[in-house]
């Protein structure tokens, strides 16, 4: 009494009463089931069978009646189309759900990938905003040698300056140090000059 009590333990499961039906791997029956369909739905499928059928017909319609195993009715292959019917229905069901299965699994992954590659074109898009903003910023081509020339233009006045400078001091020079009758300008240091002695 006490041992059966120790083997109905109710913090342990039941042992499963009844038959005990053998294990089946399903990738390996899917796997069968999707051959098994995909070989009939050829049409070599459609003529071995055929011919099979047409065979059957011909064998127990003109061999002697003592050969005939299935009399002009034709039960037998009947019965020999309807077990193969039954079977073939629930496999290639079978294998359409495994099908629509991998279909599923593939348009998850589509849907994935189109989402990263959507995230990923939102954030080139908003980088390539960035850039032309910060274009907008930066000095152009264009304006580059607009100052460029300006720069130029200044400097070649300034360097005229510079030469019509120099030759009047030289004529001043040659002169003998006496002023000129022209207009100063803050360039040749007659200003600073007239200060001085005038200070």
């Amino acid at each position: 009494m006490t041992e059966q009590r120790r083997a109905e333990r109710l913090d342990q499961p039941r042992e499963p009463r009844g038959v005990k039906l053998p294990r089946i791997d399903q990738e390996t029956f899917g796997r069968w089931s999707e051959g098994i369909a995909r070989g009939m739905g050829t049409a070599n499928f459609i003529v071995y069978m055929t011919l099979v059928i047409a065979a059957w017909f011909a064998w127990n319609t003109l061999a002697p009646e003592s050969l005939r195993f299935d009399p002009y009715t034709f039960t037998f292959l009947t019965l020999v189309l309807s077990i193969q019917a039954s079977y073939a229905a629930p496999l290639i069901l079978l294998a359409q759900n495994r099908q629509s299965d991998r279909d599923r699994v593939g348009m998850e992954e589509d849907r994935r990938r189109a989402t990263m590659q959507k995230a990923e074109t939102e954030y080139l898009a908003r980088e390539i905003a960035a850039l032309r903003i910060a274009m907008g910023e930066v000095a152009t081509r264009d304006f580059l040698r607009s100052e460029l020339a300006r720069l130029a233009e200044e400097l070649d006045d300034a360097a005229q300056r510079r030469q019509r400078l120099e030759r009047r001091q030289q004529e001043r020079a040659s002169r003998g140090g006496e002023p000129l009758d022209e207009p100063r300008d803050d360039l040749d240091g007659d200003f600073a000059r007239d200060g001085r002695t005038e200070g």
